[in-house]
C-alpha cells in the first residue's frame, strides 16, 4: 500500500507523519486490496483538518475529519475510513 501525506498550510513533521502512517497501516488489516492512499492535512484558523482518499479495487473511499488537535483529527479520519472499508468489504462478500 502506497501512502502519500501532504500538508496544506501546515508543515508535516516526522512525528505527525509517523503517527498517520501507524494509524493507516491498521486499515490494511481489514482490506487487502488497498492500492493507494492520499492524505491531506490542513489548518484553517483554529480547526485542524484531515482528509483521505483510499483507492480500493473497484472503488474510491473518501473521508474527512475536523478537530482542534491534529492527532484527534487523524484518529477520527481513520475511524471513518475503517467503517467505510468494512462496509465495502461486506458488500463484496454479499455479491459473491
Amino acid at each position: 500500500m502506497q501512502i502519500n501525506i501532504s500538508g496544506h498550510h501546515v508543515e508535516v513533521t516526522p512525528a505527525i507523519r509517523d503517527y498517520c502512517l501507524n494509524k493507516l497501516d491498521k486499515l490494511s488489516r481489514h482490506h487487502d486490496l488497498i492500492t493507494n492512499t492520499e492524505v491531506i492535512l490542513s489548518v484553517e484558523k483554529l480547526i485542524q483538518k484531515a482528509e483521505a482518499r483510499v483507492h480500493v479495487n473497484g472503488k474510491d473511499v473518501f473521508a474527512d475529519s475536523e478537530s482542534e488537535d491534529m492527532y484527534a483529527a487523524i484518529d477520527g479520519l481513520t475511524d471513518k475510513l475503517d467503517r467505510q472499508l468494512l462496509r465495502h468489504k461486506e458488500k463484496l462478500r454479499s455479491h459473491r
